[in-house]
């Protein structure tokens, strides 16, 4: 099947069935036109993201911006909300794949992120079969057979729709601009709002984003003059679009308030993405020896540094009329142990009671099975209210806060095997086109296997890297346990009745990825530049 595509466009991918309804001359074509419009402005950014990460390599600590203080001293508030968002107790997250899109829209969840970044492992077919599967389910014509004939179909009453694009640092390999790469994220919006959003206008919703990874408010900035643009090109008012920036990186943190004025047209609140900012702490930071985490299971919400950005995103979300949401808990049912499941299931229970305590809004799950207990945590608290955006955190939060980096200890033998062990299997599954795993009663995605080879890296690299019986982390140690982990990831994918054929390769970039002198920036560039 060929394409009738704009000048300057190429697409170097197969086109399967249904692409050519995403794969339209006018949807091309504002892509085309929103690359050539903010392209130079995304390279500006990562350039400026590797010239700040130069500055702090050597020495240089972050801290509140002073050329933005009349903004955190400013007296304003975001736009206000549409009823559909008004109510976020538990949000539902999970990749564009057809029947994990059904299962949580019928879940019961308020909201459903679904997502074409973290859980999602981005090869052509995944991202435009996941636009195919969101065009149908925003017109409720979305369906699916699994092997044995069961049928799923979306309920009458649905979680409300919001979607992730890629974050900036990711292109999409297979469509080229003028010769050049596409943003990732950009190409995933624009498709997805070009086709949807009259559409979710129409049937009382939408259209709604997640924005991943932001480092600082020039790139929320860029955002929303993107949505400012796109609003203008199909003839919506400004204002339409309603975005949720993931606070997930140590530097946005001295920003949050400058972020949410940026998109105040378009803001929906902050998210406390968990995972990916305590990786995003270890890789800020990975020149200074004077810091080391500990295993990556102690390093929960409740230790010093994260508790600080938790409760600050509350108190400037809620300053600013904003929603707050709480981040994932990467607990899962386990149905073959009950005993194991109701330590699970206790967990979960603590970190929505904690979160809705804390004042935030709602917050995250990443299976169906979890959406009840979630949702008696914030019952309890709210009752019959909505939200609790008038809940006004009090306290102040500063760099010393977000910046006093504990637990070192302990870092043991099981940890640096799980670590190994995780890393490996996510990356297998990713390679074979799934970028959402459980693994180990844990949902794993992208982020926990950024924590995974980044605790490893930084284990060999800092003098603290040491084990509790004395031992050094070090790159021979690793290497000795790679093929150890290697196997018991085998024997778990086989016993499990699927392939192994991509383990071998997985392990051979989570070895480069952990143990190059320089870190990478991030795991998903390199295992994206070796998929189809």
């Amino acid at each position: 099947m060929s394409l009738n595509l704009p000048q300057g466009m190429q697409i170097n991918a197969p086109i399967e069935a249904r692409f050519d309804e995403i794969l339209t001359p006018d949807a091309l074509a504002f892509v085309a036109k929103l690359h050539r419009a903010f392209e130079p402005r995304r390279r500006e950014l990562l350039q400026a993201r590797i010239d700040r990460q130069a500055r702090i390599d050597a020495g240089e600590m972050p801290d509140f911006l002073p050329e933005t203080k009349h903004i955190r001293d400013g007296d304003w508030q975001v736009a206000p909300l549409p009823k559909a968002l008004e109510c976020r107790r538990v949000e539902i997250t999970g990749p564009v794949e057809r029947k994990m899109i059904i299962n949580a829209f019928n879940s019961g969840a308020d909201s459903y992120m679904t997502d074409f970044e973290d859980s999602n492992s981005p090869n052509w077919s995944n991202q435009i079969q996941g636009q195919v599967n969101l065009y149908d389910a925003v017109r409720r014509k979305i369906s699916y057979t699994n092997e044995a004939g069961k049928e799923y179909r979306l309920n009458d009453k649905i979680a409300t729709m919001q979607v992730r694009p890629r974050g900036w640092h990711l292109d999409e390999k297979h469509v080229l601009v003028d010769g050049e790469r596409v943003s990732g994220g950009l190409f995933d919006f624009a498709l997805f709002f070009f086709h949807n959003a009259r559409e979710q206008l129409s049937r009382g919703f939408g259209p709604f984003f997640y924005l991943p990874k932001l480092e600082s408010h020039l790139e929320a900035r860029l955002w929303n003059d993107i949505f400012c643009m796109a609003q203008d090109e199909i003839a919506l008012p400004r204002g339409t679009i309603k975005a949720t920036v993931l606070l997930e990186t140590i530097l946005a943190t001295f920003e949050m308030e400058e972020i949410l004025y940026e998109l105040r047209e378009h803001s929906a609140g902050l998210n406390a993405g968990r995972w990916d900012y305590i990786f995003s702490c270890i890789k800020k930071f990975k020149k200074n020896t004077d810091f080391c985490l500990a295993n990556r299971v102690t390093i929960n919400m409740e230790v010093p540094f994260m508790r600080s950005y938790a409760l600050a995103l509350v108190q400037a979300c809620h300053k600013r009329g904003a929603p707050a949401i709480g981040g994932m808990s990467a607990l899962i049912p386990i149905k073959s142990d009950p005993e194991a499941n109701e330590k699970a299931m206790a967990g979960i229970r603590h970190d929505k009671n904690r979160d809705a305590n804390d004042g935030y809004d709602g917050g995250w799950v990443a299976h169906p099975g979890l959406v009840p207990i979630a949702m008696e945590a914030f019952t309890k608290v709210l009752g019959e209210r909505p939200n609790q955006w008038d809940k006004q955190v009090g306290g102040e939060y500063s760099p010393k806060d977000w910046l006093d980096f504990q637990p070192e200890q302990p870092i043991t033998e099981a940890g640096v095997r799980n670590n190994i062990n995780v890393g490996i299997h996510y990356l297998g599954s990713w390679l074979a086109g799934n970028g959402c795993v459980p693994i180990h009663n844990l949902m794993e995605d992208a982020a926990t296997a950024e924590i995974a080879r980044s605790q490893i890296w930084q284990w060999v690299v800092s003098p603290k890297g040491r084990m509790d019986d004395g031992r050094k982390v070090t790159a021979e140690l690793i290497r000795a346990m790679i093929p150890e982990e290697l196997s018991k990831v085998k024997a778990t994918v086989l016993a499990q009745g699927e392939q192994t054929a991509t383990y071998d390769q997985a392990a051979g970039i989570f070895e480069k990825m952990s143990l190059t002198p320089d870190f990478p920036e991030f795991l998903t560039l390199p295992l994206y530049e070796a998929m189809d």
